[in-house]
């Protein structure tokens, strides 16, 4: 006769411990595991790490960094959303924020990785623009070679303006990024070569795109993924810059003053790594000025103008200073309400505006900032409660035992609550009068317990005795627990004897025993 063993009742699997979500896949103990790295480089592709899930109690492989997933997604959503919708409006408006946002993650590099308040962006796209534009018309210079003479320029543009942030610096180099901005509109507007008559208007130059497929959902589209392709270009760089060893050097620089002056201590040459970095966002944007002509055809006077530069500089606010995220998601916010809400008239430019100064006030670095800001609130908040619900000497509450990843912290907390509720009941008259007539040599074996638990406690706030006058006069001292602090006296009673003052010592201990 054969018993089954199974059950009728489904069986529950009790999990331990909570664990935020992380994306994680079996291991596999017989495999050895292999890092994708990028191409020329010895940087992980995937930040991987082999753990042991202490909810599941099994072995896994975690995805330590999900920003990779992240980035993926979004820029699947922004290439395939105005791809499959396919309007002219969706295409052209997702088209100008990425062309927007390559530009903001170039500003962003200047100003959070070479730490140079430059407003000179504008300006060097502009150069950049004007200069391939007028070529193209003037001598029929086609796409690519335009794209080569916009970087030109815009290295020449990006040398010239970081000659000066060896001397100037704040304020005062911001004042003159800004003024030389407004030099190079004024420039065009008086040069009728560069369509001065028009009101700084030159149109006409070579099209990626041709003017005739344009007319098409198929040209559309392929002008579309040209600007997305301008964007995965400008965060390539990005992310070769800022997270190689010029952006890593910078780092040791950006914060202050003193971290200058640590950095050049050091041996590191931060000016020039800061040269660089400037030079290299400099030439990208010069091609970008270059791209958006030959995107549109030409160029406008609106390139340069000062409704743009603080719109841009809105983007970056709200995204987050120094993160290529930031200024995309950032470009994506602002261009959407300003292109979008077009009904509204100037009330959508204040929107950005008010966004901006909400940002500004009540965050600590834009949208992707907020994620830190909340964490550190949230943990402050915890903290404030475990302190007003815990004692010295008590035990985990039950909904602080899952945010412990040591469970061997609780199981240790709960042996020493029932060892004092043990000693505290071994504490009787009989026990303390058998240390008053004899506070040293051999005892029973529960006043020897306790004892032994006394000697075993922290050495801060224990209790000793202080000899003020040899075999005369004696106090009881709670020591430090530092080197240097001396011991305090706890009261203002002096003691005739040794014996006397150690079993003063005994009753506080007893005492502070039955308070906790």
């Amino acid at each position: 006769m054969s018993v089954s063993k199974t059950s009728s009742t489904p069986q529950t699997k009790h999990l331990i411990g909570r664990r935020a979500w992380r994306p994680a896949w079996p291991a596999r103990p017989d495999r050895v595991l292999r890092r994708r790295r990028y191409f020329g480089s010895k940087r992980s592709v995937l930040k991987l790490s082999g753990q042991f899930n202490p909810k599941t109690l099994k072995r896994e492989v975690v995805l330590t960094d999900k920003k990779p997933l992240f980035w993926l997604f979004g820029l699947f959503l922004l290439v395939a959303i105005p791809t499959a919708v396919g309007s002219e409006r969706f295409l052209s408006l997702f088209g100008i924020i990425c062309i927007y946002a390559a530009i903001n993650v170039m500003w962003t590099l200047i100003m959070g990785t070479a730490g140079l308040q430059s407003f000179a962006t504008l300006a060097t796209v502009g150069v950049g623009s004007y200069g391939a534009a007028y070529l193209s018309i003037t001598f029929g210079l086609p796409w690519p070679l335009m794209l080569l003479v916009g970087l030109a320029l815009g290295i020449a543009m990006g040398f010239l303006i970081s000659l000066p942030a060896r001397r100037l610096d704040g304020l005062y180099y911001a004042l003159l990024t800004l003024g030389l901005s407004e030099f190079c509109r004024n420039f065009v507007t008086q040069n009728e070569a560069l369509g001065g008559k028009f009101n700084g208007a030159l149109f006409g130059a070579g099209r990626i795109v041709p003017s005739d497929m344009l007319t098409t959902r198929l040209g559309q589209t392929l002008a579309f993924l040209t600007t997305f392709i301008a964007l995965l270009v400008a965060l390539g760089v990005f992310r070769w810059i800022n997270g190689g060893r010029i952006g890593l050097l910078l780092k040791t620089a950006s914060a202050s003053k003193e971290d200058e002056s640590f950095a050049s201590a050091i041996g590191i040459d931060w000016q020039r790594a800061r040269m660089i970095v400037f030079m290299v966002a400099s030439g990208v944007l010069g091609a970008l000025g270059a791209f958006y002509s030959t995107y549109i055809g030409g160029t406008s006077l609106q390139i340069f103008s000062l409704d743009l530069l603080l719109l841009m500089l809105a983007m970056i606010v709200i995204g987050g200073l120094g993160r290529a995220e930031g200024a995309v998601i950032g470009t994506v916010i602002v261009v959407g309400i300003t292109q979008w809400f077009t009904d509204w008239g100037p009330w959508r430019i204040v929107l950005a505006g008010a966004l901006a100064l909400l940002s500004v006030l009540y965050t600590r670095n834009g949208i992707f900032g907020l994620k830190e800001q909340m964490r550190e609130i949230r943990t402050r908040r915890q903290a404030l409660h475990r302190a007003a619900q815990t004692t010295k000497y008590a035990e985990f509450l039950p909904q602080q035992a899952p945010d412990i990843h040591d469970k061997s912290i609780i199981a240790g907390r709960t042996f020493e609550r029932e060892l004092r509720e043990k000693l505290r009941g071994w504490i009787t008259p009989e026990i303390i009068e058998e240390h008053r007539r004899s506070p040293l040599g051999q005892h029973s074996d529960h006043l020897e317990r306790i004892l032994n638990y006394f000697r075993k406690g922290p050495l801060p706030d224990k209790y000793a005795v202080y000899t003020e006058v040899p075999f005369q006069s004696y106090r009881v001292v709670a020591l430090s627990g530092m080197p240097g602090v001396p011991p305090r006296i706890v009261d203002d009673k002096t003691y005739g004897s040794l014996d006397e003052a150690y079993h003063a010592v005994f009753m506080r201990r007893i005492n502070d025993l039955k308070a906790s």
